[in-house]
């Protein structure tokens, strides 16, 4: 039976071995299980088991990783082990999922201190410059608010999380929001499991951006559009990071 780090190879099917040269990181946040942001990534991770990608997921509920402080950023301190998993899992990595639902124009709590404990590793000494390297980043995101409010409000409220993966070097690659995750008015619940145009939109995301994670893998390169706009913003950073 396959341990946290969860290695999907091939569509809905589950393995404990997978090509380290070319894999996925997918990082479920959601609290309830099943839950319609895994149940998305589920079909993102098929998605790339049709095109021979694997994918190492790992649900944020299910780790044990302390708050962060400020001692997690001193040179030499113990990391647990449930963060060393997640620490060497993001550095071999070709790619990076976050999947996560949408609470009160947030994320869970979870998610927002893991991200501040990759800077313990993610950031130079001096925090100002990403060591992620262009590391391909791809966002899910449920909620229960129609697309429009996803367009006037909450993709705005929720542009952090792609600017601190941004800023440790991450290269913002695309992003899904799944609207009306609700079973009826004022209730939530899994109800994407029900939606087959959804879960197979998603799944051809998942194929179209194994090709991106592919390239990356294999020889670092990023698609043009992205590369440039990769190496703006790590041009901006080192020309701000002379001022911290």
């Amino acid at each position: 039976m396959c341990s946290k780090e969860q290695m999907i190879t091939l569509p809905l099917i589950l393995s404990c071995a997978y090509d380290e040269r070319v894999h996925v990181l997918v990082l479920v946040a959601g609290t309830n299980q099943p839950s319609n942001c895994e149940t998305l990534a589920d079909a993102f991770i098929a998605g790339l088991g049709e095109e021979a990608l694997s994918a190492q997921k790992l649900r944020i509920a299910d780790l044990a990783i302390e708050h962060f402080s400020l001692r997690h950023y001193e040179p030499g301190v113990p990391e647990e082990a449930d963060f060393r998993l997640v620490r060497e899992a993001m550095e071999g990595a070709a790619g990076l999922v976050i999947a996560s639902p949408i609470w009160n124009f947030g994320v869970p709590a979870h998610l927002k201190n893991l991200i501040d404990r990759c800077g313990s590793f993610a950031l130079d000494r001096r925090q100002s410059r990403g060591k992620l390297n262009g590391l391909p980043l791809f966002m899910i995101f449920t909620g229960g608010a129609p697309s429009p409010a996803w367009r006037a409000t909450l993709r705005s409220a929720l542009s952090g999380i792609a600017l601190a993966l941004q800023y440790f070097g991450a290269t913002h690659a695309g992003t899904h929001f799944e609207a009306r995750c609700t079973p009826e008015r004022g209730r939530f619940g899994l109800v994407v499991h029900e939606r087959p145009k959804s879960l197979q939109h998603i799944r051809e995301k998942g194929k179209r951006f194994s090709r991106i994670f592919r390239n990356f893998g294999e020889n670092g390169s990023l698609p043009p559009k992205l590369a440039s706009a990769n190496a703006l913003r790590s041009a901006l950073q080192k020309i701000f990071g002379r001022f911290l």
